[in-house]
């Protein structure tokens, strides 16, 4: 059995057999086709293939457990009060379920977004955003105020994305927060060390609101 909690709920998954276990790099894994996309109806987040030519799809465990849990996540927003100031946060999720609930929370609060579905598109976006602060002869900052990243994601996951983004100094001042449901010591303390600046878990919109206010200077 797979216990698993998601939205404050606790659930149980009854497995009767594991065919393999496969280690894969999340570099490997690729945003799935559309035809994928959608004869799966969004249920696969990834895929990659492995050198039998098998193809492996990777599920969207969020939505799965959104649909697995099917409680009125209504209330969880309407808590959320809005804030006065004029911010705008950039995140990259691969989780179609996460990214709305990151975007409820954002609306909730009032605050302006742009998103991209992983980290090697998120990091061609926030290059764009660089080039043309840039050419309009400010920092990114001031436009830009905190970028909040998945961990795990095809393409680029959130540890090399936070390392790029550290490692370019046109997003100096603009802080980064991991959000992921791996909330593990082993997986914060690698995320500090490329930079991570906060960790929050997922499926919990209060304390995302909470931690956004904390580093948005708005507690």
């Amino acid at each position: 059995m797979i216990i698993t909690e998601y939205n404050g709920h606790t659930q149980g998954f009854l497995v009767e057999t594991v065919d393999t276990i496969l280690r894969l790099d999340w570099a490997a894994m690729r945003v799935p086709p559309d035809m994928i996309t959608n004869r799966m109806a969004g249920l696969v987040t990834a895929v990659t293939e492995l050198e039998n030519g098998t193809l492996v799809m990777m599920m969207d465990v969020e939505k799965v457990l959104a649909e697995t849990c099917l409680s009125d996540e209504t209330q969880n927003y309407i808590s959320i009060e809005p804030v006065k100031e004029d911010r705008h946060i950039f995140f990259a999720d691969d989780s179609a379920v996460a990214r709305k609930q990151i975007e409820r929370t954002l609306e909730a609060m009032h605050i302006r977004y742009s998103s991209e579905m992983n980290g090697m598109r998120g990091w061609e976006t926030l290059q764009k955003m660089a080039q043309q602060a840039e050419a309009a002869g400010h920092k990114l900052s001031d436009v830009l105020h905190l970028i909040l990243t998945d961990v795990e994601m095809p393409e680029m996951d959130g540890y090399m994305l936070t390392k790029m983004i550290k490692d370019d100094a046109r997003f100096a001042g603009i802080p980064v927060l991991m959000h992921s449901s791996l909330s593990g010591m082993a997986n914060k303390k690698l995320g500090e060390s490329v930079g991570v600046d906060a960790y929050v878990s997922k499926d919990e919109p209060q304390k995302l609101a909470s931690k956004l206010r904390e580093m948005l200077l708005l507690a």
